[in-house]
């Protein structure tokens, strides 16, 4: 199993929170959440699925860093932050 880790940014985007990964962007690691616990699961979502697919296709995973621990995000009670963020991934390997 591999895992990495990718840099996350999540900022206020008018009523909504916009997530996205600078690195992986261009491939859709990119999403919107009501609140910014929502906008950090469903980043953590993308994030797996675009990497998924990424694997799937044999496209090459730029490499931020490759880890072996995870630190999780505390995000309650941030409303208005501008948040930069590491967030793990567990890919299986199986391609």
């Amino acid at each position: 199993m591999e895992e990495y880790i990718f840099k996350v940014i999540i900022e206020p985007d008018g009523e909504k929170w916009h997530a996205y990964c600078p690195v992986l962007e261009e491939k859709g690691a990119s999403t919107y959440g009501n609140t910014l616990d929502e906008a950090f699961e469903n980043i953590k979502e993308v994030l797996y699925i675009t990497l998924e697919n990424m694997k799937q296709h044999k496209e090459k995973i730029p490499s931020e860093r490759k880890i072996r621990e995870k630190a999780p995000l505390q995000t309650k009670g941030l409303k208005n932050a501008i948040l930069y963020s590491e967030i793990p991934v567990q890919l299986s390997g199986q391609y």
